[in-house]
């Protein structure tokens, strides 16, 4: 329930003989939901035409019946869900981006975001590009197809775009014959790959996806690799970004973002989170007479929790489904509201009692103070807030929409003032130095919560000036424009 945006989800589909592709992508996407609910699409490719739906809204809305009747049986297939951190909510932003050029036709779908996406895209438009959207995804699929002119093939062009892209990518792309997955070399976003029972090849943003449509986990796509499925089965291109580097993949994929029935990297998502509310039993103990989660990432560490401490697990909340995460909601009221409509609290389980509550963060407070009002107003005598994550300190630049520290209660307040303004009659978040715990490896990232960022950190991340309106850009200040045009 955290005010944390989340990033996409990607899939793709490799068939050798034509079927019904497009349904593999959509219970595919359907699986993957969680990780974005603005907008999705799906590209199909049969036999090198490309048939394509894409359009704001959640899966089950976009993908009617007859808008997937109209899909031709076909080999491949691309999908993808999104949750913008770069470019605004609109059609032109759907993905997968499709690209028709003179060596032939490409669709991507990206999960992450761009480090240096300002000055990629400052740098094509004074050479004479011209961008349809505001999203990091077209600059990559420009750079490819650049690439793609002077390469002798597709994956030869990718391997020749990576090593100038920085930060964050898990990319599905498709040609005319083959399917394509690929991982930047820190291995921030997860990415996987499976095959079906009629040997079909599945690549996914998580596992969980892969068993909705009847794939069995093959492994995770390797940070920095490239690998191919075409006619003649699978094709790995390793250290294509150069020499190999300990994977980074983002903590807060098994705190918050990942569903608990995946597996990334080879770690158990719901594994992850019981060990995250067992820590939380032993750094912060309370008294109390029950420990209830909010859904759904909360659920998991609440009952780690509970099993580590003792205290009774109880369901606290009964979740609107119908509705999308309070992140999706632009305005601090709207969120509030939706806050209201999303979560019901069950009186009989938190009635007069000391009640642990466990959530997976807390951004602005303001989210949070309103559960605990729910519950305060349900009857519960104590709440004290256990939190299983550290205290975001730092902005994000790999895919999670924080974006500066002004926004960030932890940066302002102390835990206990903290604690004052929620409500709370206690407040523990995870120690930052148990993040290990949780996964078992040392190979994560935890920027947003110590600071100590893999990659440089971007002199510009303003990126959607075309989305801006005449007074706001007025307002951006000369010196940045000049700084960005002298650098090429």
């Amino acid at each position: 329930m955290s005010g944390i945006h989340e990033e996409c989800g990607v899939f793709g589909v490799y068939s050798k003989k034509p079927g019904a592709v497009a349904n593999t992508a959509y219970y595919g996407l359907y699986s993957l939901q969680h990780r974005g609910q603005e907008s999705c699409g799906i590209v199909v490719c049969d036999d090198g035409l490309f048939f394509s739906h894409k359009d704001i809204g959640l899966v089950g809305d976009v993908f009617t019946p007859e808008v997937m009747s109209k899909f031709p049986n076909a080999t491949m297939a691309v999908g993808h869900v999104r949750y913008g951190t770069t470019g605004g909510t609109n059609r032109v932003n759907c993905q997968p981006i499709e690209v028709n050029h003179q060596r032939g036709k490409m669709a991507l779908a990206h999960n992450g975001n761009l480090t240096n996406a300002w000055q990629l895209r400052s740098e094509l438009e004074l050479s004479g590009a011209i961008f349809h959207t505001t999203s990091d995804t077209e600059i990559i699929a420009y750079i490819v197809t650049r690439e793609r002119l002077h390469a002798p093939s597709i994956e030869s062009a990718l391997a020749r775009a990576m090593p100038q892209l920085d930060g964050a990518y898990s990319l599905v792309l498709m040609s005319a014959a083959k399917l394509i997955a690929a991982r930047d070399r820190y291995g921030f976003r997860p990415l996987c790959y499976g095959i079906t029972e009629d040997g079909s090849y599945v690549a996914a943003s998580e596992s969980c996806a892969l068993s909705a449509v009847g794939a069995s986990f093959v492994r995770d796509i390797l940070p920095g690799e490239i690998v191919v499925f075409d006619e003649t089965g699978v094709h790995s291109y390793k250290e294509c970004c150069g020499s190999a580097l300990p994977g980074k993949i983002c903590i807060f994929e098994y705190i918050y973002f990942a569903r608990p029935d995946s597996v990334l990297d080879g770690v158990s998502v719901h594994a992850a989170r019981l060990r995250a509310g067992a820590v939380l039993a032993r750094r912060h103990p309370a008294e109390a007479d029950v420990v209830v989660g909010v859904p759904d990432s909360g659920l998991d560490a609440a009952l780690g929790y509970s099993r580590e401490s003792g205290i009774p697990y109880g369901i606290g909340f009964i979740k609107n489904k119908y509705i999308g995460r309070t992140f999706i909601s632009p305005g601090q009221s709207a969120r509030l509201d939706k806050v209201k409509i999303k979560l019901s609290p069950i009186a009989d389980t938190v009635r007069g009692k000391r009640v642990v509550l466990i959530d997976d963060s807390i951004v602005r407070g303001t989210t949070s103070g309103q559960i605990v009002k729910l519950l305060r107003d349900a009857g519960a005598s104590e709440i004290h807030m256990r939190i299983s994550a550290p205290p975001f300190m730092n902005p994000c630049y790999y895919g999670t929409d924080i974006d500066s520290r002004e926004n960030l209660i932890a940066c302002r307040y102390s835990v206990p003032e903290i604690s004052e303004m929620i409500g709370a009659d206690s407040l523990g978040y995870l120690p930052a130095d148990e993040l290990q715990s949780l996964v078992g490896f040392r190979g994560f990232c935890s920027a947003c919560f110590d600071g100590r960022y893999p990659t440089e950190i971007p002199e510009n991340t303003c990126k959607n000036r075309f989305e801006r309106r005449l007074s706001e850009r007025r307002q951006m200040t000369d010196s940045h424009v000049i700084k960005g045009l002298k650098r090429f």
